[in-house]
């Protein structure tokens, strides 16, 4: 795995081809972009490695591709994203994506990655999730892994909610068993998580994983849920009031944990589903350790999101915690 503490100037200015003026100068209809005309120069992102996977620093997140988005205790809102997401809105968001620099989608929609690459001869890569339950069958866990490796995965992952599950009710070994058998594919392994504890409990049992997917964020929002109502694992019982509002409890000991943890960490829900603008959670999170986030995008974020990253990058180049990948 390869470890660094800095970037070169090359990787974070050399991969940027800037147009004069506005990156989606005159390509707005209503506020809305156009994909890029051909030849069109766009600011580009950087790129990392897990494994021997080259992934981009930014990923496009999966919740807007695979048809919903958090939105606290607003209910109308998910009606108004669905009429907004048509497939040919989804495959115009990939096509831009790709534009940028950002080559990998996340956790859900590789069937609109194939449809992307086929119809466009892209080529955009998907790391899908694994869902484990403590009552599966080994055999029928592996059938679902081959499942979704055979999406034309480069990476796989123990979706959050699987191992938040399973570490709740005491099933950590199960979680193990999982990543072991994932392993047999050859692809490298991640585990996602909401909980600061699963990952300690993988470190702990040794499980032979190669990344982790832990959400961080800042909790000063109006919505977070006050410190002294925080309770791990609040967003599967719902205690402390829970109501889809906070994801990161505990971003202070995630940031110093995983300073120990010498392997990627993708960060994820790092805007706390829309609480802070990307300028702050990019800056927080890459300032605080992560190598690489996952970022659900609608198509005109993308061009400002990418140059906001880049932004972020640079002025992260050198920090306390190394950068993997």
């Amino acid at each position: 795995m390869e470890e660094r503490n800095t970037f070169t100037r090359r990787e974070l200015l050399g991969t940027s081809a800037i147009a004069a003026g506005s990156v989606m100068s005159g390509g707005l209809t209503s506020g809305i972009p156009s994909p890029p005309a051909a030849g069109e120069q766009v600011e580009r992102i950087p790129s990392g490695k897990i494994g021997n996977v080259t992934i981009g620093r930014m990923l496009l997140g999966g919740n807007l591709i695979g048809g919903w988005l958090h939105c606290r205790d607003l209910k109308y809102v998910g009606q108004l994203f669905r009429a907004y997401c048509t497939e040919e809105k989804i495959l115009q968001t990939i096509a831009l994506a790709e534009k940028h620099g950002i080559n990998t989608v996340f956790e859900t929609g590789g069937d609109f990655v194939q449809r992307h690459n086929r119809a466009t001869g892209g080529k955009m890569q998907f790391i899908p999730h694994i869902e484990v339950d403590a009552d599966r069958s080994e055999q029928a866990l592996r059938d679902h892994i081959k499942a979704q490796a055979d999406t034309g995965a480069v990476a796989l992952y123990v979706w959050g909610v699987s191992s938040d599950r399973l570490v709740y009710t005491g099933h950590a070994a199960k979680l193990v068993r999982a990543v072991e058998l994932a392993r047999e594919t050859g692809l490298p392994i991640g585990v996602g998580t909401h909980s600061l504890t699963v990952v300690k409990e993988c470190e702990r049992l040794k499980a032979p994983v190669d990344f982790y997917v832990k959400t961080l964020h800042r909790d000063d929002y109006p919505s977070a849920t006050p410190r002294e109502r925080r309770k791990d694992f609040m967003w599967m019982t719902g205690e402390g009031g829970y109501y889809d509002n906070m994801w990161c409890i505990d971003a202070d000991e995630t940031i110093a944990f995983m300073k120990q943890i010498a392997k990627p960490w993708i960060a994820f829900k790092v805007l706390a589903a829309g609480a802070y603008l990307p300028r702050d959670g990019f800056q927080y999170a890459f300032a605080n350790g992560a190598d690489f986030i996952a970022v659900g995008m609608f198509d005109f974020q993308i061009a400002d999101n990418c140059a906001t990253l880049n932004k972020t990058l640079a002025a992260n180049a050198r920090r306390e915690r190394r950068w993997f990948g």
